[in-house]
């Protein structure tokens, strides 16, 4: 093991990985995890978490009888007291809900190191590019700006930084000359979606180690 990280443990389809899954919008990656599971797999969605009551994900996890946690910001002034305290409320839902992963599909907060530190290995995220390059929140965009001829999708530990990582999987898609931000970020969802469980499946069976 390097740096720190400890890896969740070898999963079966009878005592499966307990995750959670952190969303802030519509939740289409949640939506075809959700599927994904419906054969047991070593792996399942205990739980969901939000930071927007509005998120379609949770109606998602509600619609599947999963529990799903709208924990709102805090009402606090000072940004990074207003992030860790937001992040111990989350940290005591996932104690209290025995959960072993963190997975991060369409959250839009970066997570601090005080959360990290308790989770380093066991956060894992999906990033729209194929890094190392484009990290950062508009990947699609730079993708194009930079005329690249093929992107991706990358799922990564999640460390004290911003994308960067232990990268566990890539999937790549090409740039077409007349693409747009919308449809390469089809093009790309369409791989999230078969990469994401596919990850998860080694990492929570032990085909994955560092």
């Amino acid at each position: 093991m390097s740096s720190g990280f400890i890896l969740p443990r070898v999963g079966t389809k009878n005592n499966p990985v307990r995750i959670a899954v952190f969303i802030s919008g519509g939740g289409s990656g949640l939506a075809s995890l959700i599927e994904y599971q419906k054969i047991p797999r070593t792996h399942i969605i205990s739980l969901v978490i939000s930071e927007n009551i509005n998120a379609g994900g949770l109606r998602h996890a509600e619609k599947n009888g999963i529990l799903g946690f709208h924990v709102p910001l805090p009402k606090i002034d000072d940004k990074s007291e207003r992030r860790v305290q937001h992040e111990i409320q989350i940290q005591q839902i996932l104690k209290d809900e025995n959960v072993e992963l963190i997975v991060l599909n369409g959250y839009m907060r970066i997570i601090s190191n005080w959360l990290v530190s308790r989770w380093k290995g066991r956060i894992v995220n999906i990033h729209p590019s194929l890094l190392p390059d484009f990290p950062g929140a508009h990947a699609h965009r730079d993708v194009l700006a930079a005329g690249s001829k093929n992107s991706g999708c990358t799922v990564h530990l999640v460390d004290e930084g911003v994308d960067s990582g232990p990268i566990l999987g890539q999937s790549s898609v090409l740039v077409y000359p007349d693409d747009n931000l919308q449809s390469l970020q089809n093009r790309v969802k369409k791989e999230e979606h078969k990469l994401y469980p596919k990850i998860l499946d080694d990492l929570c069976s032990g085909l994955i180690s560092l």
